[in-house]
């Protein structure tokens, strides 16, 4: 199965945008904290609404517990998406187990969480435009990913 991981999310209304889309899609979530806002589900619930019941969220107190836990444990591949990632989205293998990672929306993933990702990929953009809202970002991709 798919999952999203969100790392530190900093907005708490994309994080309701993305609960709403796992939901659609029947993808868990896994939030890494801290997040860049208190998560309450007064919060979240504004942006996700009443998807918020059912969805299947997983709380991680850090990376490592994360990384520990959903990736080394049950030997799953980790995908971050990335502006500084070096294959297109679209052109990109994935596979049915696959986390597909998005950083914060203020700093992306520090070095090390990069390096430990085994690919990373980007959506391209044009005029030199530098990235797309994470919310928007995770459907893109997503979609892709759930191709397979």
């Amino acid at each position: 199965m798919t999952k999203i991981a969100l790392y530190q999310p900093d907005i708490a209304g994309n994080v309701g945008t993305i609960i709403r889309t796992c939901v659609c899609f029947d993808v868990e979530l896994h939030i890494i904290e801290p997040c860049g806002f208190p998560f309450d589900m007064a919060r979240v619930k504004k942006a996700a609404l009443d998807y918020i019941f059912k969805a299947k969220i997983f709380r991680h107190a850090s990376f490592e517990d994360f990384y520990k836990s959903e990736i080394e444990e049950k030997k799953q591949r980790l995908i971050l998406a990335s502006t500084k990632g070096s294959v297109a989205y679209h052109k990109f293998d994935y596979q049915e187990n696959d986390v597909l990672m998005l950083g914060r929306e203020s700093a992306g993933v520090p070095e090390e969480v990069f390096e430990k990702s085994d690919a990373r990929v980007f959506i391209p953009m044009k005029n030199d435009m530098r990235s797309l809202n994470v919310a928007i970002s995770c459907g893109i991709i997503l979609a892709k990913v759930l191709e397979k």
